[in-house]
């Protein structure tokens, strides 16, 4: 047996064993007993090894020893006139290599293997000889199966020797196929334990590695979810805060000149702050357990609230031009729902970086199937972002976009602005 095979063997019945310390059956109580019983004796031959080994052992040198000295191997011989001190040399030598039929199963055949001939030779036919059905078992448990067979082939070769040597009391026939039978079933059944065995750490292996893959999956589930939560916070708060920064700095100028306007200005922070505020209120509601309440409190702002969007955004002074081509009704939610913050946030850029004089035109085309390509232009200054400091809105639109298979371009206007193009295709139908 190579040593890469005995690690496998070992690894494969350390899984096996960890998993069925974990596995209480759902049976009737005796078998529940019978497993508990059985887990105990797996659980102290693991604990002491050679313990159980020796123990075992003792158990088959004093059955040998109680053959020979009881006389009860005169029942089954061939010669009764057998020296007593071979009778003791070949009863010691079927049951004390037994010790190490675990790690080195094949050493024990080896060295039990001329013990077996000479049993056969001589026709003392000692029943001690039936251990070599506990060393193939072990055998086939542990080694490969070339090992197996050339094992096989050794444990019969001394039957054969017997049914030549004494053929005329029991003949070939009676000496080596039941017994040669016997030994093909020790052989089977370690194959079997041994094919069960590497079933059930399969078993457990599959186990862990979907354990594993459930957990990254929930991993990644979370850091999808905070990077939408973190989305839809920058488009409210974004959004939201400049109106109101624009707002009140025109009502800070015209508070002295002209109340009114101040008046009108002060009125339109307040109801963009509550108009913020309810949406936040939805967004942390979708955070709460109560899934159905969640459900119905979700933000979905759609491309009916557009006009709303623009309106506002002209009341923080910001001049709006749009034009809508073709109807919205064909547009799915979650695509319109993008559409609005890719809108919104074209739109909160300009108010942030266009200066005084910036004026702004949106354009949004919807075509057959769904599809939806949007053009936002201003007149402000316009330039690259800050070196290092991209920030989270153009970042933000083009995950959106990426969602349904769109594309996104934002970038300056050769003489002055900024240009936000966004086509979303139709939705693929299978």
């Amino acid at each position: 047996m190579t040593r890469e095979a005995s690690g496998e063997a070992t690894a494969g019945a350390t899984r096996e064993q960890d998993w069925q310390g974990d596995w209480t059956p759902n049976g009737q109580p005796l078998t529940r007993q019978f497993h508990r019983v059985w887990q105990r004796a797996r659980a102290f031959d693991r604990r002491s090894p050679l313990l159980w080994d020796a123990l075992l052992t003792g158990f088959y040198v004093i059955a040998c020893t109680i053959d020979v000295s009881s006389g009860g191997w005169r029942h089954v011989t061939e010669n009764t006139g057998t020296p007593a001190w071979l009778l003791w040399t070949m009863s010691l030598g079927f049951s004390v290599p037994l010790l190490w039929r675990r790690d080195h199963p094949f050493a024990v055949l080896l060295v039990t293997f001329p013990v077996a001939v000479v049993n056969a030779w001589s026709g003392a036919l000692l029943q001690a000889s039936m251990l070599l059905l506990v060393v193939l078992f072990n055998i086939a448990l542990r080694t490969r199966l070339r090992t197996l067979l050339w094992s096989y082939a050794l444990t019969v070769l001394p039957l054969m020797v017997a049914g030549t040597r004494y053929p005329a009391e029991q003949g070939l026939d009676q000496n080596v196929v039941p017994t040669a039978m016997s030994l093909a079933l020790s052989a089977m059944g370690g194959i079997a334990v041994r094919t069960r065995q590497e079933y059930l750490a399969s078993l457990v292996d599959r186990a862990r590695r979907l354990e594993v893959e459930r957990d990254q999956q929930a991993q990644l589930a979370a850091a999808a979810e905070r990077a939408r939560i973190a989305r839809e916070m920058h488009d409210i708060i974004g959004h939201n805060l400049s109106v109101i920064t624009s707002l009140a700095d025109g009502g800070s100028y015209a508070a002295a000149k002209n109340p009114a306007s101040a008046a009108q200005a002060l009125t339109a922070i307040g109801t963009t702050s509550r108009q913020a505020l309810t949406e936040l209120r939805r967004l942390l509601d979708v955070l709460r357990e109560d899934a159905s309440t969640a459900a119905e409190l979700a933000p979905q702002p759609s491309l009916t609230d557009l006009d709303q969007l623009v309106n506002g955004v002209r009341a923080a002074g910001l001049p709006v031009l749009t034009k809508i081509v073709g109807p919205a009704d064909s547009v799915p939610t979650g695509t319109q729902l993008t559409v609005y913050r890719v809108i919104q946030e074209a739109l909160t850029n300009t108010l942030k970086h266009g200066g005084p004089e910036a004026t702004s035109e949106v354009s949004v085309s919807y075509e057959a199937g769904g599809a939806v390509t949007v053009t936002v232009t201003d007149t402000g200054r316009g330039g690259p972002p800050p070196a290092g400091a991209p920030g989270r809105g153009l970042t933000g639109m083009h995950e959106r976009t990426a969602l349904y298979d769109g594309t996104l371009e934002a970038g300056p206007l050769p003489d002055r602005g900024w240009r936000v193009h966004l086509h979303v295709p139709e939705e693929a139908t299978s």
